[in-house]
């Protein structure tokens, strides 16, 4: 049984793929950031290949002539700046859609994120023998074969580009340098598309590889998926606490109040009114207990224990909340609005047994207040 405890056969939680996350271990494919950086590549070689050679021409015209003024009024940065700034804009436009490009494959992946645990230093980088297990473990053995496979397809993708177009090769010395120059643009295109095109092959077999390796990296064993689950959610024990300083909040008589209450009114997180009226004892509802925050969670929890009719309705636990005590009754201008409510909770089980829904109370404007205590404009 310990044994069956200790495998890890289980799915990651929530909660382990989020520390996985914080500390580095994310889904990473070098597969397709550099499918996506050549494809990017070759898109610019197309469309702005031409604008870049035209470019260079300008450059190495402009810096094989001179000119007199030149030589009578010599400027070295005009010089430079003239001859940097014809190619400085396709330069940036190929570095722009390389950053795009290398920030869209973690973006695809969902691992889009600067995380300082992936820097933290690690003795097991640096340990000789870790590297060794590393690299003949099945995840080492996994990119040998991953490396080879690449290494056979891209040579086959050249071999097929020389092989179909060597003898226009040969030909380039017959050319002038316009044509020959075009030409070689032309083939410089092809091969970025042709090994673009192989590397998205690789990719879309090594993505759901790391998938797969990482999903069996976080698996984790029942024990640890208990353990986890008593943190997410609070184990017994601190559940137990909660109980005991939610019973600590209360006073004695406030208790035994909440527990002979008729009804409670909540907010229904912030406020919570408990409330009696026994026609025999009172003239008029009385609120037995009253709070907020904390005090109104504890009222709740003993409501919940004594099963007493827990309500919601924000804006008359409010005015009731700011408008009485605890041990007096409720002001005179509340009075409808909580006989309605008083009415319903005599005949609840009808009203569930029929289904009918809880009314709807209105609230005077003057008894209409915010979160705050502050009195709501009309």
């Amino acid at each position: 049984m310990a044994a069956e405890a200790d495998q890890k056969t289980e799915a990651p939680t929530p909660r382990r793929r989020q520390e996985a996350e914080r500390q580095g271990d994310l889904l990473q494919s070098k597969e397709l950031g550099t499918a996506l950086v050549l494809a990017a590549g070759a898109g610019w070689a197309w469309l702005m290949g031409p604008m870049f050679v035209s470019a260079c021409e300008q450059v190495l015209v402009h810096g094989l002539t001179i000119h007199r003024s030149d030589l009578s009024d010599f400027d070295p940065g005009r010089s430079v700046a003239g001859l940097l700034l014809p190619v400085a804009l396709p330069l940036a436009s190929l570095f722009a859609l390389a950053l795009l490009a290398s920030a869209a494959a973690p973006a695809l992946l969902g691992s889009l994120g600067f995380r300082g645990g992936a820097f933290a230093f690690k003795a097991s980088r640096i340990d000789p023998l870790a590297g060794i297990r590393r690299i003949v473990s099945l995840n080492g053995l996994l990119e040998l074969v991953k490396s080879a496979a690449k290494a056979v397809l891209l040579g086959s993708i050249g071999y097929w580009l020389l092989a179909g177009h060597v003898r226009s090769l040969f030909g380039l010395a017959r050319m002038d340098v316009r044509s020959s120059s075009a030409m070689l643009g032309s083939l410089f295109c092809l091969a970025l598309l042709a090994l673009s095109g192989g590397l998205a092959l690789i990719a879309g077999i090594d993505v759901p590889a790391q998938i797969f390796q990482r999903n069996r990296r976080l698996r984790m064993s029942k024990e640890e998926v208990r353990e986890d689950m008593k943190q997410t959610e609070g184990s017994p024990e601190v559940k137990r606490a909660i109980r005991q300083r939610q019973h600590e909040v209360l006073s004695g008589s406030a208790r035994k109040a909440v527990r002979e209450a008729t009804v409670v009114l909540t907010n229904p997180t912030h406020f919570a009114i408990a409330l009696r009226y026994d026609p025999m004892k009172d003239g008029a509802p009385l609120v037995v207990a009253r709070g907020r925050g904390e005090t109104a969670q504890a009222i709740k929890a003993l409501a919940k224990e004594g099963s007493v009719p827990m309500l919601e309705y924000p804006q008359l636990a409010r005015a009731i909340y700011f408008t009485s005590r605890a041990g007096q009754t409720v002001a005179e201008d509340l009075y409808i609005a909580v006989a309605t409510v008083l009415a319903f909770v005599f005949r609840l089980d009808q009203a569930l047994a029929e289904g009918t829904s809880q009314p709807s109370v209105l609230v005077p404007e003057g008894k209409r207040f915010d979160e705050n205590g502050r009195p709501l404009s009309p």
